[in-house]
């Protein structure tokens, strides 16, 4: 029997990048993953929708 050399489902994820935004309403920083663009996200600060659109990227990991 062989030991796995990392985790199941590595390389699906290997790729993937973060982004900080900043809320439009309260400025509230929230961490992104570049799968989770395409669904909605809520600010834990004031509970409004963040908007893509309108979203400053601060930082990129």
């Amino acid at each position: 029997m062989s030991t796995p050399q990392h985790c199941p489902g590595f390389t699906d994820l290997k790729h993937l990048k973060s982004f900080i935004c900043k809320c439009q309403n309260c400025g509230k920083e929230k961490e992104i993953f570049s799968d989770e663009f395409n669904r909605e996200h809520i600010c834990s600060g004031c509970g409004e929708k963040i908007d893509f659109s309108k979203c400053e990227v601060n930082a990129e990991a």
